[in-house]
């Protein structure tokens, strides 16, 4: 058996280890734009900040590929694929057949229409090659502005910032992680951040990007300007769908897939931050393991099923302790039954949001997360929340969940 896996992030190499542990005989081809091996994308951040190796962040060593007999392509970008005829052809005119395919091809940094976007000095963060790149230049920059202040814009400030540069980000929305904190968890935030050493623009929107070749400032929408030398565009991913939309297989806003990973074609299956499964598209490490290990299974002959999982974001920036899953009501819409505690003093805040069933679908923790796996565990299992355990909660005592 001839099994193909195009793209060598976590679903990619968690399919193809899937794959290898129920066929010893197959052989296995990955296929990668990357120049560098499987690492964590999550430490991206941490090596801007000079905190970890570039060598620290590879995931596995050259050692695992030969074990498990898998066949790592680097630096092979794959032009097109013929589904027909089982094969694939990369930019540089390689052609490899396959008899099963895993897409694994992950996102895309989305750059919005700014001009000046293509300018020496601005960057988006998704790979490692953006990453050594950023921490080159960097090194003659002082001055940062980040461009979204969702959980990748802030840890890359971050990153920057314990490098030594003056961070300042910029957001579209009225408050800092929009998808992951209501405005009062948000504030919470703002402040912390500020107190480290971060500046803030928000609401605002960036008009253009300054300077001749090389970025020397931006100018936002009511005709402020800020110098900067470097700027971060993290304004989202999304789907790489090119090679699949060609390919003629069924797309949304991801390729389409059923719960075996399968997607429209019965010998393609595709897995991580590509695919659209039950409407819904994740972008998390998480979700992308799973994926990849459901869709080499059935690959090689297995039969198994991803249901879905409840979104969770875990903000890693030093000495903030910040925990998002599931609905989280932004908008304030499920308020009223909300179960919400402020301790102003020590900086802790937490919100627990239920359903008109009084079921537990979403919670913000910020300040302590010692509850964390407990509250995770009652999300995962939309635990109602009884008039007792209400009350109790309303006291402060999470331990009770």
């Amino acid at each position: 058996m001839e099994y193909l896996v195009i793209g060598s992030g976590v679903a990619g190499i968690s399919g193809a280890a899937a794959i290898r542990q129920r066929d010893s005989g197959g052989r296995i081809t990955i296929l990668t734009e990357e120049a560098y091996p499987f690492y964590s994308r999550i430490r991206l951040p941490d090596f801007l900040a000079g905190r970890v190796s570039q060598e620290a962040l590879q995931l596995k060593k050259e050692s695992w590929y030969r074990e498990q007999r898998i066949d790592l392509r680097l630096e092979q970008q794959v032009a097109a694929l013929d589904v027909a005829a089982g094969s694939v052809r990369t930019l540089a005119g390689a052609s490899f057949p396959f008899d099963r395919l895993l897409l694994a091809t992950g996102g895309v940094s989305f750059v919005p229409p700014v001009a000046g976007a293509g300018k020496e000095g601005v960057f988006t963060l998704r790979t490692l090659g953006d990453a050594i790149r950023i921490r080159a230049h960097a090194a003659t920059a002082k001055r940062v502005v980040v461009i979204g202040g969702g959980v990748l814009g802030l840890e890359a400030g971050n990153g920057l910032r314990l490098a030594g540069c003056q961070v300042t980000v910029i957001e579209f929305f009225d408050r800092l992680l929009p998808r992951q904190t209501d405005p009062v968890g948000s504030a919470l935030l703002k402040a912390r951040l500020e107190g480290m050493g971060f500046a803030f623009v928000l609401p605002a929107r960036v008009e253009q990007i300054l300077g001749e070749e090389r970025v020397s400032g931006l100018r936002l929408a009511d005709g402020r300007e800020l110098a900067c030398d470097l700027v971060i565009i993290a304004a989202g991913v999304r789907a790489n769908l090119g090679l699949a939309r060609e390919a003629g297989l069924a797309v949304d806003r991801g390729v389409l897939v059923d719960d075996r990973m399968c997607t429209s074609h019965p010998q393609i299956f595709a897995a991580g931050d590509l695919v659209q499964h039950r409407d819904t598209t994740y972008g998390i490490w998480p979700a992308a393991q799973e994926q990849g290990e459901v869709a080499g299974a059935n690959l090689a002959g297995d039969d198994l099923r991803f249901t879905g999982m409840v979104p969770s974001n875990l903000l890693k920036v030093a000495g903030i302790d910040l925990f998002a899953m599931g609905d989280i009501d932004g908008e304030g819409r499920r308020e009223q039954a909300a179960i919400v505690n402020l301790d102003e003093e020590r900086a802790v805040y937490w919100k627990l949001v239920l359903d008109e069933r009084e079921r537990l679908i979403g919670a913000i923790l910020f300040g302590d997360l010692s509850h964390r796996r407990r509250l995770v565990a009652a999300i995962d299992e939309v635990r109602a929340v009884s008039p007792g355990l209400r009350a109790a909660l309303q006291e402060g005592h999470l331990e009770r969940l």
